[in-house]
């Protein structure tokens, strides 16, 4: 691909000091002015490179513009010796996979994430392994320019059978693209069936062309291990349960009763079939409704559970919302906290990474004083390893599972 002499863009005075950290985001707000150049006739397009200096034109960072994402610049490299081309996409591409096997190479039928954007240093590109295939996410538009060596170099190095590329509709609203809700990217190779792979035990299956994001949610797979060990010989209400998760494992290392709750008809019917394929179904059941709703019904008609799981959905996808997902929080865990006897298990998670580690504590100990209850954390986890966090990105700290007791 030619290169062009990047064109500079200059950062607000104060505002360079996130980019000399390496934070990878440059939103439209820092920047002086480039309204000429993202008019209607400017000259940058999206996945063009450019050049971040700050006042004084002294180099922050190289990365590509997108004209129409209010998250206006996405860095790839701090050093200006750095070129952005093919060469670099193959050399991060191969350093995240190699990430990956510095502990355990997971087994060909098992699934794992080898590209998990900000923390592999590809802002915008997810990839997730589930045996032979791939489930590919574009999260940046400026990256869609640089689509095709990309997936060529992934299908390279993994000999995987077929590539799912997916650009969600929220994605394609703020990054100015076309939904991509399933697009294969090998041609001649059509995937139709679910994906099967193995997880903790169990045989799983995943739609990758019509599911969600990527598949399923890789990174809560240990802590689905480590909950069920909690969990034995116990009754557990697991809300939001999507596919299973939690619960599955639960069941299978020997829960007395399972009952999953979540809003999509989708995943509880994929829920229900994998109960079945993996001989827990006498021990579970589901039921599709509102979390809130299911809750609050619950604590109506006295019922209680020797254990809760509650697993929801992000709540903060930026800074404004987190006031709004804090309450949300802490009314979910209220209400889970009173379906609890004295002694029993809650396993509390927030995938928002706006919502801090210790803002989600604070949570939970307000929780606490509103319900005269005592909280007692046992463990305190964030996600599998091939989930990791970029420190320049605090963000990429996204993850938290709380496994507590409550007396």
């Amino acid at each position: 691909m030619s290169q062009p002499t990047p064109q500079q863009l200059r950062v607000k005075p104060g505002r360079q000091f996130p980019f000399l950290s390496r934070h990878p985001w440059v939103h439209a707000h820092a920047l002086i002015s480039d309204g000429n150049r993202f008019s209607d006739g400017g000259n940058l397009e999206r996945g063009d490179i450019v050049e971040l200096v700050d006042m004084d034109g002294n180099f922050l960072g190289r990365g590509l513009v997108n004209p129409h994402s209010r998250l206006r610049v996405r860095l790839y490299t701090y050093e200006s010796a750095t070129p952005i081309n093919d060469a670099l996409w193959i050399e991060r591409i191969d350093a995240a996979i190699g990430r990956r096997r510095l502990s355990r190479k997971a087994e060909a039928d098992e699934a794992e994430r080898l590209i998990f954007s900000e923390s592999d240093l590809i802002s915008g590109l997810i990839v997730d392994r589930y045996a032979d295939c791939l489930g590919v996410q574009f999260t940046a538009g400026a990256l869609m320019k640089w689509r095709q060596p990309i997936l060529d170099h992934l299908q390279q190095v993994t000999q995987c059978r077929q590539i799912v590329v997916r650009v969600d509709e929220k994605t394609a609203k703020y990054e100015g693209l076309d939904p991509e809700p399933g697009t294969l990217a090998i041609a001649g190779v059509e995937l139709n069936e679910p994906v099967k792979y193995r997880q903790n035990g169990l045989d799983l299956t995943v739609d990758l062309v019509g599911g969600q994001k990527t598949g399923g949610y890789l990174d809560q797979r240990l802590n689905h291990e480590a909950a069920a060990g909690y969990l034995r010989g116990k009754r557990v209400l697991d809300v939001c349960c999507y596919t299973g998760g939690f619960g599955l494992v639960a069941a299978r290392q020997g829960a007395e009763n399972v009952v999953g709750i979540d809003s999509s008809a989708s995943a509880i019917a994929a829920a229900t079939e994998s109960a079945q394929r993996n001989g827990v179904s006498d021990r579970m059941s589901f039921l599709q409704e509102d979390c809130f709703d299911a809750l609050k019904r619950l604590g109506d008609e006295g019922q209680t559970f020797d254990a809760v799981v509650l697993d929801p959905p992000r709540f903060a996808g930026s800074r404004h919302q987190v006031d709004q997902a804090l309450r949300a929080y802490r009314r979910l865990n209220s209400l889970a906290v009173d379906l609890l006897p004295p002694g029993g298990i809650l396993v509390t998670c927030s995938c928002s990474g706006r919502v801090s580690r210790s803002e989600f504590l604070n949570m939970l100990v307000d929780v606490g004083r509103r319900q005269r209850r005592d909280i007692i954390v046992l463990e305190n986890r964030g996600p599998a390893p091939d989930h990791p966090l970029a420190v320049g990105c605090p963000e990429s700290d996204y993850l938290k599972c709380v496994i507590a007791q409550v007396v």
